[in-house]
């Protein structure tokens, strides 16, 4: 584990997670979801393509997010990612969660006695 970066070491499920999130305040592609996600972690979290695409693949087999193909910024051709209401209510759930567990890997964390 002394390897790896601060990105790698997310707990399993994270990653789509964060990409419902981002997709829950807007549409994006992929390239804009990374970005999101760099810049509101304050660049703690860094999404990498090899992880980010196949996150955004299983999102879209379970129908948590829809995609379309569409002109970008820089006019380029980019698939656009949207949140489905299942997606929303996955994320939620999984919010919800996540919180619980985070919270209690902090009170561990911050411990002083035995």
């Amino acid at each position: 584990m002394g390897n790896k970066t601060r990105s790698e070491l997310l707990l399993p499920g994270t990653l789509e997670i964060l990409i419902l999130k981002t997709l829950s305040l807007q549409t994006m592609h992929g390239y804009g979801i990374a970005q999101h996600i760099k810049k509101v972690s304050e660049a703690v979290l860094k999404v990498e393509e090899g992880s980010l695409y196949p996150a955004l693949q299983r999102l879209l087999v379970k129908r948590f997010v829809t995609a379309e193909w569409r002109q970008s910024e820089r006019n380029r051709r980019a698939r656009f990612y949207r949140i489905t209401a299942a997606g929303r209510r996955q994320l939620e759930a999984d919010q919800s969660g996540f919180l619980d567990h985070f919270d209690a890997i902090r009170r561990l964390l911050r411990s002083t006695e035995v």
